[in-house]
C-alpha cells in the first residue's frame, strides 16, 4: 500500500480535518452562511477520529447528524444579519430617511423639488398644502425615486 494510503487508512482525522478546512475556505469565499455548519461538524468528526476509532460509515453519520442539527439549530436561533440599522449600503434613497436638505424651488401644492445629501430629488409633502424655496426639510419617506418630506420648525 502507498505511504499515503496508509496515512489516510492510520489517521482519518486528518481527512476529516481537511473536509473542515475545505468547507470553511468556502464558505470564507462565498459568505452564504451555508458552508459554516458542515465545516464546524466536520472539525468535531475530526477531534472524535482523533480520540475514538470510528467506523468510516459511523463518522459518516456523525458527520451528518452533526450538520443537520447545527444547521436546523443555527437557522432557529441565530439572526440572518445581526442588526437591521445596518441597511444596503447601494440603497441610497433607503440612507435619505432622517436626513434634512433643502427646497430647490417652492412647493406647488405638495410637490415639489429638494437638494438633499448632494442631490436633487422629486418630494413630496407629508404634511401642509406649500412650502417656499429655501425652507428646511426632513426626510421622513422614500417610494421609489420620490422622498416625502416635512419642513423643520426652526427653534428660535
Amino acid at each position: 500500500m502507498p505511504p499515503f494510503a496508509e496515512l489516510i487508512v492510520d489517521q482519518p482525522q486528518w481527512i476529516w480535518a481537511a473536509v473542515a478546512a475545505i468547507l470553511l475556505a468556502a464558505e470564507l469565499a462565498t459568505g452564504s452562511g451555508w458552508l459554516l455548519w458542515p465545516a464546524a461538524s466536520a472539525g468535531v468528526v475530526a477531534l472524535v477520529e482523533g480520540v475514538a476509532d470510528l467506523s468510516a460509515p459511523l463518522a459518516l453519520a456523525l458527520f451528518a447528524g452533526l450538520t443537520i442539527v447545527s444547521t436546523a439549530t443555527a437557522r432557529r436561533y441565530f439572526p440572518r444579519r445581526l442588526s437591521d440599522e445596518g441597511q444596503d449600503i447601494n440603497d441610497m434613497a433607503g440612507r435619505l430617511l432622517g436626513r434634512e436638505g433643502e427646497a430647490v424651488s417652492a412647493f406647488h401644492g405638495r410637490d415639489g423639488r429638494v437638494f438633499v445629501d448632494g442631490k436633487e430629488w422629486a418630494a413630496e409633502l407629508a404634511e401642509g398644502e406649500g412650502l417656499s424655496a429655501g425652507s428646511r426639510v426632513q426626510v421622513v419617506g422614500v417610494a421609489d425615486a420620490r422622498l416625502t418630506v416635512r419642513p423643520v420648525r426652526v427653534r428660535p
